[in-house]
């Protein structure tokens, strides 16, 4: 089966390339990168694996893009979330080429389609254009990040791992949310490219649910160190969201607070409202990982707690 990823290199794009290489099922791998980073580290690292890597532009011209991925059985986006509307021109070029399924940037959280998050209407927008021209498509959501669920410890020995720890607990702690291994989503996507059944459908492919109380519990009773517990208000990340808003509740044009603003939006919709449940994720219409798939291997949260105070996890972003 050949599949073509464009974001090989970032944090999703990096586990997909892992899961696909180690599936049981033969895949060849092409990894589309900016000119500009064509000979990066990053780059040079997914050669090495076998994997053949080209550059693009997804800006530039159409009937490139389609020479690009003609022969492709699956294309998958892993864009980064500032650049999600460069996907439109990919999409039509895909539908040109006949590619067999496309799979849009998603790989996030279950959340209903608009009022909600703007980043989520958003990626609607991207899935309504795949509707609109009838191209075969699978959107693929993992819930939150086991990566970027955890608090500090007072001592600072998980501080190498933590990207932007949880200083919070979104109301009083206890709406439960369904969390992911980064490094598992590429195993959840090797087995869905290649299922008969999730063509045009979602997939909510998550590892396991904890409520932040659960997770603050767990750091304390693994490391032996007791967490300060502060709290925030569904009222008070609205006002944040709002202060940060640009007119009529847009999206904020400043792209340098893109990252606060979607990550409190996030927070309201799973720390809040309970958005990011499979249960929720099931009433929305998707397809759940765990029932499609009930053999499948994953990361437990603990068992990553455990690797991020022993010093041994893998911090994402770096």
């Amino acid at each position: 089966m050949k599949v073509i990823i464009v974001g090989a290199s970032g944090e999703t794009g990096r586990s997909i390339v892992k899961g696909l290489l180690e599936s049981t099922t033969r895949f060849d791998i092409t990894a589309v990168t900016r000119e500009a980073s064509l000979n990066s580290k990053k780059n040079d690292e997914l050669r090495n694996k076998g994997v053949q890597v080209v550059a693009a532009d997804l800006r530039g011209p159409e009937d490139d893009l389609v020479s690009l991925l003609k022969g492709a059985d699956v294309v998958i986006s892993t864009v980064v979330a500032t650049v999600l509307l460069d996907q439109i021109p990919l999409i039509n070029a895909a539908k040109k080429a006949g590619v067999g399924r496309f799979i849009p940037c998603t790989f996030a959280t279950a959340c209903p389609p608009t009022g909600v998050m703007k980043l989520r209407e958003t990626k609607e927008k991207i899935l309504n254009h795949i509707k609109k021209i009838y191209l075969p498509y699978t959107i693929v959501d993992v819930g939150w990040w086991y990566e970027i669920s955890a608090p500090r410890v007072p001592s600072g020995r998980a501080d190498y791992g933590l990207v932007g720890p949880v200083t919070h607990l979104a109301g009083d702690g206890s709406m439960p949310s369904a969390l992911t291994y980064v490094q598992d989503i590429g195993r959840y996507v090797a087995k869905i490219i290649a299922d008969p059944r999730t063509l045009n459908r979602m997939v909510f492919a998550h590892s396991e649910v904890w409520t932040q109380r659960q997770i603050f519990d767990k750091v304390e009773e693994l490391s032996g160190e007791k967490l300060e517990r502060n709290y925030v208000t569904g009222e008070a990340l609205q006002a944040q969201i709002a202060e940060l808003s640009g007119p009529d509740g847009a999206e904020p044009a400043d792209a340098a607070v893109l990252p606060k603003y979607w990550t409190l939006e996030y927070t309201y919709s799973w720390g809040i409202r309970g958005d990011n449940t499979p249960e929720n994720a099931k009433y929305l219409g998707y397809l759940l990982g765990k029932e499609l798939y009930p053999d499948l291997e994953f990361t437990s949260y603990e068992s990553y707690l455990k690797k991020l105070l022993e010093g041994k996890a893998e911090r994402v972003y770096a």
